[in-house]
């Protein structure tokens, strides 16, 4: 391996000691507590080793969020695979939703509620979010109905994911009531 393979790997090796911090810091104390002071003390590098790699908390939740991407989309394409027929299918892909949410908090919350200078929706858009859509739309397009966009339709079934995770965790909505909101919601919105 040359010197600069070399240096290269510990550089990619140091940016993803930066994010699994923060990432771990966020879901242990939330996203305050991140902070490039934090973060340089917990990994031993100095503050401008932290720049470097980012230029700042922003790219770290970025960089948080694309990795959730990911996580995400293969949670959801494994739970979609072991399920049989439609609804099913969607039943599954609701509940690791959701599940992924409860049990992910910091990491959820960079990808869908803090900046983290993505773009969504657009050309633009990296190819983890893409490929998050993307696992939620190969269930959900079958269920769309005659007429409707499946893309339409996906959307609109993850704002009302979204908002199911988002409200439980808030206090809003009681957790033991998740299962029939997620049965009320597929035989509701899915055409099966």
């Amino acid at each position: 391996m040359s010197l600069q393979e070399r240096k290269q790997r510990e550089r990619a090796d140091r940016a993803r000691l930066i994010v699994a911090t923060a990432r771990e810091l966020a879901e242990q104390q939330g996203w305050d507590a991140v902070t490039t002071r934090r973060l340089a003390e917990r990994i031993e590098y100095s503050q401008p080793v932290l720049y470097s790699h980012f230029r700042g908390k922003r790219e770290i939740i970025g960089a948080v969020a694309l990795e959730g991407a990911a996580e995400m989309a293969a949670v959801l394409r494994a739970a979609t695979a072991a399920a049989d027929g439609p609804r099913a299918r969607v039943v599954a892909l609701a509940r690791a939703y959701l599940d992924f949410a409860e049990h992910n908090p910091a990491v959820y919350d960079a990808m869908f509620q803090l900046d983290g200078g993505l773009a969504f929706a657009r050309e633009d858009t990296p190819a983890p979010l893409k490929d998050a859509f993307a696992a939620l739309l190969e269930s959900l397009a079958e269920v769309a109905g005659e007429g409707v966009h499946p893309a339409l339709f996906t959307e609109t079934f993850w704002a009302a994911l979204h908002g199911l995770a988002t409200l439980t965790r808030a206090g809003r909505l009681p957790p033991e009531h998740t299962g029939p909101r997620v049965e009320l919601l597929v035989d509701r919105l899915a055409v099966l």
